[in-house]
């Protein structure tokens, strides 16, 4: 599988605000009005490591630049003055913007090795923040916005005693019902039908109230999964099917990218999916970085005149972007050679 990783990679780097002096990554991207609008995760430090969501306008998809100079979504905003808001995902339902990000309550701080995990500590806050457990989980949660700038909070996505991420929703409704993926790290055994934690699907009337998710793919690729699995980008609409790309995790915590087609009318059959990865570390910017070594994350793709752009994470360190003619990636998990 062809993917065409941008000259100019890595597109958008720290620096320039406080806010994003340490580190960018993992950004949610969309296009409205011919325009490319992304929200970068940021952090001012790793000790403890808050992070901040930024807006950034292109109008080529390569090069940014800020549409205001301060975050538009910080913990502070969401009433967790120690907390860090993570990992956007950005999608346009009926003329509203709803993002998906991450949270956890309290910062943690990170110490980097080169050996593929951080260490980590635990800072002291003051008014009892981190001493309960709850607060070093990381729970999902869902707001809108007219603009891209105000966001007003929906809705928690997930139980808030139990650490769930990567929740990312369809661009559209589904049957009447907004579809949502998730990846509940604590649904893992026989009452759940998955030995490590797997790709599970829900759906709700309102974004408030979400039925039972069912597991929807859980990893079966040790070469690249073993460690685990997670919804990467929303779903892209095709007359194949939902293309959903996702990350895979290995024992050596090497991220790579795999990719999936979901049944249009019922996202729980799976069509296709990749048994090889089509994306893994390859260049110096996705395998060295002061964070994470050997990551690829992708969190925003987007279409514009038939080509996917893949917008990824790499190292926890900057952003990326890579390229596909859409119809060849769907053929490709269609046909992939065995």
């Amino acid at each position: 599988m062809k993917i065409t990783r941008h000259p100019d990679n890595p597109i958008v780097v720290p620096g320039g605000y406080d806010w994003r002096k340490v580190t960018v990554f993992n950004p949610a991207v969309i296009i409205d009005n011919d325009k490319f609008y992304m929200v970068e995760r940021t952090a001012e430090s790793l000790t403890p490591c808050k992070n901040f969501l930024g807006l950034l306008e292109s109008e080529d998809g390569v090069h940014f630049t800020h549409v205001k100079d301060e975050p538009i979504l910080t913990p502070d905003m969401l009433g967790f003055p120690y907390g860090s808001v993570q990992d956007p995902r950005l999608v346009k339902i009926d003329g509203t913007f709803y993002m998906n990000y991450a949270l956890r309550p309290c910062a943690m701080s990170y110490y980097p090795t080169g050996a593929g995990v951080p260490e980590r500590s635990i800072p002291k806050y003051p008014d009892g923040w981190g001493e309960q457990e709850g607060h070093w989980l990381t729970r999902s949660s869902i707001v809108k916005s007219d603009n891209l700038i105000d966001w007003e909070f929906v809705a928690d996505t997930t139980p808030l005693d139990i650490n769930d991420r990567d929740n990312i929703l369809f661009p559209e409704k589904i049957n009447g019902k907004f579809a949502l993926l998730r990846r509940p790290e604590e649904y893992v055994g026989e009452a759940y039908g998955t030995e490590k934690a797997a790709m599970w699907i829900t759906y709700s009337e309102d974004l408030i109230h979400w039925e039972e998710p069912k597991l929807l793919i859980k990893g079966e690729n040790p070469a690249w999964e073993s460690r685990k699995i997670g919804g990467s980008t929303p779903p892209v609409k095709t007359d194949k099917g939902w293309l959903v790309l996702y990350h895979g995790v290995d024992d050596q915590v090497v991220y790579r990218v795999g990719a999936m087609l979901l049944d249009l009318e019922n996202p729980e059959k799976v069509i296709a999916r990749t048994h090889n990865f089509i994306m893994e570390p390859e260049t110096y910017y996705e395998k060295f970085g002061y964070q994470i070594p050997n990551v690829i994350f992708p969190t925003g793709n987007v279409v514009k005149d038939g080509l996917l752009y893949i917008y990824y994470g790499v190292t926890d360190t900057a952003i990326a972007l890579a390229t596909v003619p859409l119809d060849e990636l769907v053929d490709y998990i269609l046909n992939e050679p065995k």
